[in-house]
């Protein structure tokens, strides 16, 4: 699923247990609405971005639409972690009491709303960008789900982001950035000599204070602007989608990552990228196939060390269909269960029904301990 579409509304996704009554809010782009009502979640049609006064006015139709329809008056309101959000400060202003869940904690727990498990899960998240715990731009996430809690197992390795979120709609940054972190920042701008801002950004890499993402979204566009597809994007997901259009058969790059610490970098694949002007074809097939087999021994690490064998496999990313096959089928040749989202969308359509999952677990677990007192 991509968008969820009227057509798919009010069709409940039916939880594993009924639930106190909750409004889940969504995030910022792509977003939907959820309310629960006893063992279903009602999850709105695609909303579309908050970025547009008709937008905000949609979305909020569309909780009162929610609301009045389905009789059901929310004890909390579930929101995005990041304060600056449209639907945080709907939130805010509601007067209602409220559950903040981390961007990540809520894509992972929308897949196992949807498959019913209450039992702790690994999840690999794979993303564009979601506000962290420790207020960083998360993106590539490894986390240990249990209850209404997580823990943070791992992440990529962090990428400088010059210029901030123009970095996200011209990948050429990206590309610049992988450059400067292998040591070549000297070849950005030759290899980025079309872009005025090239020799700036070259000298702006080697200065402090430059924002630092763990973005596989970011990952991809670096992939695609060091192969000369897509330098800057005019629409989103521009650079990701052509890096996969050009795939027939993957192929997996020998020592092409390093996992230390939690940390997956795949610096020694983009050093054989940018070693020659390698044909584009072959860098795709050899960029989609490496990241997913290094997700998969990611995912098999972290399950011997925790004992976890089940995996929510969800962000933005999981719409490369190339990617999602081979991490599901990567997870099921080492003896992992896979768990993909279905009747949600894998990207931020399927925040509101995560963040209303993680809210209505931390209800019951408060009601548990007052219950013990």
């Amino acid at each position: 699923m991509i968008r969820r579409a009227r057509g798919y509304v009010p069709e409940p996704v039916r939880l594993a247990r009924s639930v106190p009554p909750i409004l889940a809010v969504g995030g910022a782009l792509k977003s939907t609405v959820t309310l629960t009502r006893g063992n279903e979640a009602f999850v709105s049609q695609h909303i579309g971005d908050l970025d547009t006064a008709s937008g905000v006015r949609f979305f909020e139709e569309t909780v009162h639409h929610l609301l009045s329809t389905l009789d059901v008056e929310p004890v909390v309101i579930a929101h995005d972690l990041h304060p600056n959000m449209v639907s945080t400060r709907f939130a805010e202003a509601s007067g209602r009491p409220l559950i903040a869940v981390q961007h990540h904690h809520a894509h992972a727990a929308a897949v196992m709303a949807e498959h019913g498990t209450a039992a702790p899960v690994l999840a690999l998240v794979l993303d564009g960008f979601g506000y962290g715990s420790d207020g960083g731009n998360w993106g590539g996430e490894l986390l240990a789900c249990d209850g209404a809690g997580f823990r943070r197992l791992g992440h990529l390795d962090p990428m400088k982001m010059p210029g901030g979120d123009r970095a996200a709609r011209e990948p050429w940054r990206m590309g610049a950035s992988l450059l400067h972190g292998l040591g070549r920042g000297d070849e950005i701008a030759t290899r980025f000599g079309a872009q005025p801002q090239a020799a700036r950004v070259g000298v702006m890499l080697d200065q402090p204070g430059v924002p630092t993402t763990t973005s596989a979204g970011r990952l991809f566009d670096a992939a695609a602007s060091l192969l000369d597809l897509c330098p800057i994007q005019s629409y989103e997901g521009e650079a990701a989608m052509k890096l996969e259009a050009l795939v027939r058969n993957s192929r997996i790059a020998s020592g092409g990552w390093i996992i230390k610490h939690g940390v997956l970098s795949l610096a020694p694949l983009f050093e054989r990228l940018t070693s020659g002007r390698i044909d584009p074809i072959e860098g795709a097939e050899l960029f989609h196939g490496t990241l997913a087999a290094a997700c998969v021994d990611w995912i098999d690490r972290a399950a011997g060390a925790t004992g976890i064998r089940t995996v929510a496999l969800s962000g933005g990313c999981f719409l490369n269909a190339i990617l999602s096959e081979q991490i599901e089928r990567g997870c099921l040749a080492a003896g992992l269960t896979p768990l993909l989202p279905r009747q949600v969308p894998p990207n931020d359509g399927g925040l509101s029904l995560g963040q209303a999952w993680v809210a209505a677990l931390t209800l019951l677990e408060r009601q548990g301990l007052e219950g013990t007192i």
